[in-house]
């Protein structure tokens, strides 16, 4: 059973969690946003989803009934659950003044900064307030501009979307994404507060279990590809490992095993062809994947 998290929880001292009262297939309970310090004036990382005014609603109240305001926002990544937000929070909550960071995304930016100002954050580069020192580690895989952000009072980990408090996560390059689980792992923080589900109390078991999870999956994708010992398709294979598995969700468990079959090609494991104007193919292109001989 899924642990529940309420609306508001204050975790540590210095961390308050405000739920982004958006559940879903893939947010689980919602988007986790946190207001971090111990002053007047805090920072919140992530702003959940846009359209939300439960969300908006509940953070006014946190930030009345503890007579705080927000000067900085922090985005761990571009997805729309953790910052579309954002321009709701400026204009509802905290006023124009204050501001908001997250890494460099070329591609995604455009999204949001017609809307607000983005200021951009470098690996390793440090945000202080009072109470408050946080560390910003760049860990892609899941999202190319994901920051972990590291609390250096309590040696916690704002750990985003990378690792979740429960279940597992999607990955847009699966060899970058494992480093970032080496790195997230080799800062031995204490506790992680995931961008989805609760509270993660060891964070070295769970790494390890992710890592675990995902060369089980890349164990299963072999042996499909011995057995056939054929080009197949990624969703000849997804269909090979997710036996009776809703057609709702077989895009992601696809993407997934597309993610391991780009990992396997890098490593030279496997081979790739593709096959061009296939019939009643939407791109008229089509990808096979073989084991190497």
């Amino acid at each position: 059973m899924s642990t529940i998290i309420p609306k508001i929880t204050q975790l540590s001292s210095r961390v308050i969690r405000v739920l982004g009262c958006n559940p879903g297939y893939f947010t689980l309970q919602g988007t986790n946003t946190y207001i971090v310090g111990t002053g007047k004036q805090r920072a919140l990382i992530d702003c959940g989803e846009p359209g939300v005014p439960e969300y908006i609603e509940t953070l006014k109240g946190v930030l009345k009934d503890r007579d705080i305001s927000l000067s900085k926002i922090i985005i761990t990544h571009w997805h729309p659950d953790h910052v579309g937000g954002t321009y709701e929070v400026l204009n509802n909550v905290t006023g124009k003044d204050c501001k908001v960071f997250k890494y460099k995304n070329t591609k995604n930016d455009p999204l949001y900064s017609e809307l607000f100002e983005l200021n951009y954050l470098n690996d390793e580069e440090e945000v202080e307030l009072e109470g408050a020192t946080m560390k910003m580690y760049l860990t892609p895989g899941h999202a190319r501009d994901h920051l972990s952000i590291h609390l250096k009072e309590e040696n916690t980990l704002f750990s985003g979307d990378c690792i979740l408090g429960e279940g597992t996560v999607v990955f847009e390059d699966l060899l970058t994404y494992l480093k970032s689980l080496d790195k997230i792992k080799s800062l031995n923080s204490e506790k992680l507060y995931p961008g989805h589900g609760p509270v993660v109390d060891d964070p070295i078991a769970k790494v390890e279990e992710y890592v675990r999870k995902r060369m089980a999956r890349e164990n299963d994708i072999l042996a499909i590809m011995r057995k056939a010992d054929s080009f197949l398709t990624t969703m000849e294979i997804a269909e090979g490992i997710y036996v009776g598995l809703p057609t709702s969700l077989m895009f992601g468990a696809e993407h997934n095993v597309r993610m391991h079959l780009e990992k396997l090609v890098k490593e030279d494991r496997i081979e790739a062809i593709t096959i061009e104007n296939v019939p009643k193919e939407k791109t008229h292109n089509i990808t096979k994947y073989r084991l190497k001989h």
